[in-house]
């Protein structure tokens, strides 16, 4: 990119043009005027190239000058490289898939719906931090192992559904432990579980508070969020009618979430734990951890530049002394 350190430089173009015209003007009137009574003979007589030249040096005067001012405008060559220098954060999502979270609660659906829909939100917002994605019901799995791979994790979200291959419960600590497990070698300088269950812990072969020593040895912050209201619910239940058919019914669950323990989670390790009832809360609840977990940035600009004012000045200084040049030779005028 071309930029000029000086441009008030070129200012200087309209005396010069004033000054141009001036001369232009005063030759006119000093031009020496002869009376004949017929013209006739004398428009066919050639002027002579040295006639119609005559403005030659001049008007290569203006140009030379011209070419000063942008010499004096100093055009440049700018090069501007900017590094950036990312600090990364190591998060894994650990989502409870037991069936209690097909409760109709929240919008748009039901609680899994809700919190798939807001986990993929979150993905859209981060930048340049690893994110894995670890599932739980009465056993746990790693879905998505820590990557930066964006698409391949909001598919994986997209593909979750209740526990139907795995142990059927809400092993907490299983599922907590399996979180540190794929962040226990991070070498990042923030590393954050974002801990989701709508239950409490009634299986599992490590326990809750075993788990959450695991974390804070290994200095992992955890975000705990419990989903959906406490009390009697509806689990909807597909079967089968007579004729083969697919039939949603609903039978009754009591449904509730250990405030206390995922509140130890979050205290224990400089997290915070939120109670999400809707799908509004638990969209706001993922924004507040967005804000909290920044992605160190750091830009550092360095421009180079080029001067380009020599090829002006050059020709600019050559032309000139082709003008006087053929002013005192070629074009000389002489008494």
């Amino acid at each position: 990119m071309t930029v000029w350190y000086s441009p008030y430089a070129f200012a200087l173009l309209l005396p010069l043009a004033a000054v141009a015209f001036w001369i232009w003007y005063a030759r006119r009137k000093r031009t020496a005027t002869v009376q004949f009574s017929h013209l006739a003979g004398f428009l066919k007589v050639h002027r002579g190239y040295r006639a119609q030249l005559s403005w030659a040096p001049v008007i290569i005067k203006v140009l030379a000058l011209i070419l000063a001012v942008f010499a004096l405008a100093r055009p440049q060559k700018a090069d501007t490289k900017i590094k950036r220098s990312v600090e990364g954060i190591d998060i894994v999502i650990v989502f409870d898939i037991s069936d209690s979270m097909l409760i109709e609660d929240m919008e748009p659906e039901n609680r899994l719906e809700s919190a798939k829909q807001t986990i993929s939100n979150f993905i859209k917002a981060r930048v340049s931090d690893r994110i894995g994605l670890v599932v739980f019901a009465g056993e746990s799995y790693t879905r998505v192992p820590m990557t930066l791979d964006y698409p391949l994790l909001q598919r994986s979200v997209a593909d979750i559904q209740p526990a139907r291959n795995i142990k059927m419960g809400t092993a907490i600590g299983v599922g907590l432990a399996n979180g540190v497990a794929r962040l226990k070698d991070s070498t990042a300088k923030s590393r954050i579980i974002i801990f989701m269950t709508d239950g409490e812990n009634n299986t599992g072969t490590i326990d809750p508070e075993t788990a959450l020593e695991i974390a804070k040895g290994y200095g992992i912050k955890i975000y705990s969020i419990g989903v959906g209201v406490d009390g009697d619910a509806q689990l909807p239940v597909v079967v089968e009618d007579v004729f083969g058919r697919k039939v949603k019914r609903y039978r009754p669950i009591h449904s509730s979430v250990n405030d206390q323990l995922l509140g130890k989670f979050a205290g224990d390790t400089g997290g915070k734990y939120w109670r999400a009832t809707t799908g509004n809360a638990l969209q706001n609840i993922f924004k507040e951890i967005d804000s909290l977990e920044k992605t160190n940035i750091e830009t550092s600009q360095l421009t180079r530049y080029a001067e380009l004012f020599p090829p002006y000045l050059k020709w600019s200084v050559i032309l000139y002394i082709i003008a006087v040049f053929m002013g005192a030779t070629v074009l000389r005028k002489g008494p």
